[in-house]
């Protein structure tokens, strides 16, 4: 059966993103996944040592009492956990590999080793090589509002078209509508025009799917500011992008447009790896 990957180091924040991930399984029939790594540099500790037992039978305890909460949740499924040892979003990753599960979501702000694994250049590893599309919340973001508005920008880049099948999925179950935002990072009008060009296509594939979209435009400097704007003001609760997205001068000053969203966004951001990409991480 299906399933969806939900990283857990017990914290809020992860907890917040376990809910979100019950939340897309309820209405797709998906099993959830849950998935707590030792990293033995933070606890000290490994998980096959005689002095892990007290430690391991706390989070066996933990897991029991998310299973017990959010099993009702999910009447048509089954909710269960795993624990692996090493570096966390490696584990993560060969987890999502081993159950060609459908999608991962976590956290970024956790407590025990995930604040860690969210700075620098960490986070963008995990992205950048899984195998299926990630879904990040920040800490404070409310998992719990219903998923009626997915902001999905476009840009001039060939990849841009492959979030679409993944995000009319979200769509569908929640009923969402979806906002095509062509992004201009170029003032090229040949540049404008390509983009253009793959908006049409994401349209087109919207209608003869039958699920509702509107269309804007948006050109700015700073891409990562600009979307999360939009996002404000049409109140998305989902942002969905590729992690190879078009560059502007500004943002190759400060980073990764993916890195950026995941870091910056006060909305659940949805990343997909390019397929091309993926396939040359996975060798």
């Amino acid at each position: 059966m299906a399933n969806i990957i939900a990283a857990i180091d017990f914290s809020d924040c992860s907890v917040n993103a376990l809910e979100h991930a019950v939340s897309i399984a309820s209405r797709g029939a998906l099993d959830v996944h849950m998935i707590w790594v030792n990293n033995p540099s933070i606890t000290k500790t490994t998980i096959y040592s005689d002095s892990s037992a007290e430690l391991i039978d706390e989070i066996k305890k933990q897991f029991g009492k998310l299973v017990e909460k959010y099993s009702p949740m999910l009447p048509d499924s089954v909710i269960d956990f795993v624990i692996r040892e090493g570096k966390i979003y490696r584990e993560v990753i060969d987890e999502a590999k081993e159950m060609d599960s459908l999608c991962i979501v976590m956290g970024t702000h956790g407590v025990s080793g995930f604040e860690q694994f969210w700075i620098g250049s960490n986070a963008n590893k995990l992205i950048s090589v899984s195998p299926c599309p990630v879904i990040t919340l920040r800490a404070g973001i409310d998992a719990k509002q219903i998923m009626k508005c997915i902001l999905m920008p476009i840009d001039s880049t060939l990849d841009t078209r492959q979030k679409v099948p993944f995000t009319a999925y979200i769509a569908r179950l929640y009923e969402a509508e979806i906002y095509v935002l062509s992004l201009y990072a170029s003032k090229y009008k040949s540049i404008q025009k390509r983009v253009d060009g793959y908006a049409d296509q994401v349209c087109e594939y919207l209608e003869d799917e039958g699920i509702k979209f509107h269309r804007d435009v948006l050109s700015c400097d700073n891409l990562t500011t600009g979307t999360i704007e939009y996002a404000k003001r049409i109140r998305a609760n989902l942002i969905s992008i590729m992690t190879e997205q078009e560059t502007s001068p500004f943002n190759l000053l400060v980073g990764p447009y993916a890195q950026q969203m995941v870091n910056n966004s006060p909305f659940p951001v949805l990343s997909i790896n390019p397929f091309e990409t993926m396939q040359v991480s996975t060798r």
